[in-house]
């Protein structure tokens, strides 16, 4: 008879053991596939955030490691006095810029003014009598070329109120003052100023005219409780382009550019630093003196908890694949030993092993299909519930963490102060159900129906007809 009847007979007669059999597939399909579900969407999601943030790459002068080449090659004091020549200029850096693996890219002019004429500096509170403040009674210019391009404008912690930033099209020496600064000298856009450049030396001190360009908020607040010095008070800080940073620093440019501090790169991915190194030695950038160090600090803030749902779903996947090969196998083991006797007897009369192994095969199978089926529209709803319910825990846990990380004295002593991300966390994904998931819980729920068939089947069948029915339970 054929194989395909007798199973269906077998389904149809016994349907109770039918329908467990089938629910038992269902639970084990709609966790696997959710889990294939989560996974698709946690992948998309940190493709989207890759895109949208990338990661960082810093590149600063290693002093030690200039000293110490120029130590070998020169030797004795000369090899200690860093020239100008060697700081790192906005020229390499503009072409290195250019690479193919970077989206955008800035940099840093560190500079300092001196008050000139109307322009003063803005005091949120009064020096307490008798204070010595020629120490810090500066102004905080930074050269960039591009403020868009500046963690604090993308974040939101800068925002432009009157005017326009620093552009890659700015032209002359333009300012883009502080609110406060601004308002308290009683200065709008398309003004100038005038400020005393400042290399080390006042009495060198030369007037620098600046035309200004824009305003922008910072959200730091002043302190007006205690006295602080200008040079570290926000009201004090403004930017300006680079040509205005190099008079300043009583620079001329030249045809490698202006003294960078720092410049940063913004890459596609973790994975671009490698070109991004081969780009800047040919750039004539020394790997060694101008070394390239990865920050995708945002970049894993943004998709560190997506990441760890997606493990989770991983996880889940392979620990609902083994238990349902386990507990199936034992139920279809059982279902063998309750039908010793029609093995036997099918057996004895000429049927084929691979006949009634195929037999339990299709029942097993019919099963599974059956189940994924039901599984389909259950497991979208239960993936996207438990996705965002996994996901928003992992949220929770990784903002935990960063409130209670050691706090940054850095802005209290007058210096930067970390950047807050650029984005939230990703704390909902968005499941969608595609032909290759339900073809990976196709595979899945078939291989485990095979597995569960074919181990028990195969420990039954390579007995001999009389063995199968005269050995005992």
């Amino acid at each position: 008879m054929n194989l395909f009847k007798r199973a269906w007979w077998r389904l149809t007669a016994q349907l109770g053991k039918t329908l467990m059999l089938t629910g038992l597939f269902f639970v084990v399909c709609t966790l696997v596939l959710s889990g294939f579900l989560v996974q698709s969407a946690a992948d998309r999601a940190a493709a989207d955030a890759k895109k949208k943030v990338g990661a960082v790459a810093t590149m600063q002068m290693d002093i030690n490691a200039l000293m110490d080449k120029r130590g070998l090659e020169g030797g004795g004091q000369q090899g200690l006095k860093i020239d100008p020549s060697d700081e790192l200029r906005t020229g390499p850096v503009d072409k290195l810029g250019k690479s193919p693996v970077v989206r955008r890219y800035s940099y840093l002019i560190e500079a300092a003014a001196l008050e000139r004429g109307k322009f003063k500096l803005y005091r949120a509170a009064p020096p307490p009598p008798g204070t010595e403040t020629e120490q810090g009674d500066f102004f905080k210019p930074e050269g960039v070329p591009d403020t868009e391009a500046l963690p604090a404008f993308r974040n939101g912690t800068h925002k432009i109120i009157s005017g326009r930033g620093i552009g890659p099209d700015t032209e002359g020496k333009v300012a883009v003052l502080e609110k406060r600064l601004a308002e308290q000298n009683g200065v709008k856009v398309g003004d100038k100023i005038t400020v005393g450049s400042f290399r080390g030396d006042i009495q060198d001190s030369k007037a620098v005219e600046l035309t200004v360009g824009g305003i922008f908020e910072d959200e730091t607040p002043s302190s007006r409780d205690r006295y602080t010095p200008a040079l570290s008070d926000p009201g004090n800080r403004f930017y300006v382009s680079s040509d205005a940073a190099a008079a300043l620093n009583d620079e001329k440019p030249g045809a490698v550019g202006t003294s960078v501090r720092e410049a940063t790169f913004t890459l596609g991915g973790p994975e671009d630093l490698a070109q991004l190194k081969k780009d800047a030695k040919a750039a004539g950038l020394d790997p060694e003196i101008y070394p390239l160090k990865l920050n995708d600090k945002q970049y894993q803030a943004l998709v560190g908890p997506i990441s760890k749902t997606a493990g989770f779903a991983t996880l889940t996947v392979w620990l609902v694949s083994i238990a349902g090969v386990a507990v199936l196998g034992l139920i279809v083991a059982n279902a063998l030993r309750e039908r010793r006797r029609e093995l036997g007897i099918l057996l004895a009369i000429g049927e084929k092993k691979s006949k009634l192994l195929g037999q339990h095969l299709v029942e097993t199978a019919a099963c599974a299909l059956i189940a994924i089926g039901l599984a389909v529209p259950a497991s979208q709803a239960l993936a996207q519930t438990a996705g965002n319910s996994l996901l928003a825990g992992e949220v929770s846990s990784a903002q935990n963490d960063g409130d209670s990380s050691e706090p940054d004295y850095a802005n209290s002593m007058g210096g930067e102060k970390e950047p807050k991300p650029e984005a939230d966390p990703i704390d909902r994904i968005d499941v969608k159900l595609t032909a290759s998931d339900i073809a990976k819980v196709g595979a899945t729920g078939l291989g485990i129906a095979t597995l569960a068939t074919l181990i028990p089947g195969l420990r039954t069948l390579r007995l001999e007809p009389r063995e199968i029915l005269t050995k005992g339970e």
